[in-house]
């Protein structure tokens, strides 16, 4: 697998979905990023494209044609080519063919930017539309963070904390995955989100358009953490498995969201869905700060 580098830190990228493996801070000698134990959860940082989540009936229909996706798309289990690489960045690509073609009807040109910082990493997610016609897709990001970082701190030990103040509900998931339609109340005026093994009882929390731009994973009993930038980013995922075992947290920044439960299936209304016309490149960045 792929490495960059620089003074603080190493990360590992798996060519394989484009996936982030091993995100590790030399001087802090700590690994930030979740081990992706197939007992619990067996991903790392899954790319969801050309949709997030599910679709009614795994199925979306476009001129009169239906298409059928899994969740999250394909891309994550695609093999991409490394089009760049230098010691501190890498630039992976996928493009359309017969096979993506089949199940999403449009050319396109996907590129992963890894870039390091001092201490931490941006993620540049770029789609050039090739097509004739103009395309629609989602796309986001789905990285698990360890929980707990530091020895002798445990799960409860650590929270999330947002830019701003929140009043904001959370859109439930059906149990096919898609989206509720009447939203329940999670944050009232505060910028801070425990975390515990029940969170995610009910499955991810699922926020729309929050007034911040920025996360952070923090503890009052290390100074280990990490600031999370998802400024380009319409909606936000907050995720863990089920498990007792499942030692992390996903913060996921997307531009699209799974179906609603009563979505008419249409490609061209999806909520959230982007339209990129021909030849027209879309970009967006996350960035991820540890301390």
């Amino acid at each position: 697998m792929p490495n960059i580098e620089n003074q603080n830190l190493k990360v590992t990228i798996n060519t394989k979905g484009a996936e982030l493996e091993s995100i590790y801070h030399k001087g802090h000698q700590l690994e930030y990023l979740w081990g992706g134990d197939p007992n619990v959860w067996g991903k790392h940082s899954p790319l969801l494209f050309p949709i997030v989540g599910t679709l009614r009936q795994n199925t979306w229909n476009y001129k009169g044609k239906a298409y059928t996706l899994p969740r999250h798309g394909f891309a994550r289990e695609m093999e991409f080519e490394i089009e760049q690489q230098a010691k501190d960045s890498i630039t992976l690509l996928l493009k359309s063919n017969d096979a993506t073609r089949a199940k999403f009807p449009f050319d396109f040109e996907l590129r992963v930017i890894y870039q390091l910082a001092p201490n931490g990493l941006a993620t540049t997610y770029s789609v050039k539309n090739n097509s004739s016609e103009e395309m629609f897709f989602s796309i986001g990001g789905h990285p698990a963070f360890r929980v707990p970082l530091a020895e002798r701190t445990s799960y409860t030990d650590y929270y999330l904390e947002f830019e701003q103040k929140e009043t904001a509900p959370r859109w439930p998931i059906s149990k096919e995955g898609l989206i509720e339609t009447s939203p329940q109340p999670i944050l009232d005026n505060t910028n801070i989100l425990p975390l515990t093994r029940d969170l995610f009882s009910s499955d991810a929390l699922v926020f729309k358009n929050l007034s911040s731009t920025s996360i952070s994973l923090k503890s009052r009993r290390t100074r280990h953490g990490l600031d999370f930038d998802f400024t380009d980013f319409p909606y936000l995922g907050i995720w863990a498995a089920k498990n007792d075992k499942a030692d992390f947290v996903c913060i996921e920044p997307w531009c699209g969201i799974a179906d609603s439960v009563d979505s008419d299936q249409q490609m061209t209304d999806k909520e959230g869905i982007e339209g990129l016309a021909p030849g027209e490149t879309f970009e967006r960045i996350w960035a991820v700060t540890l301390h």
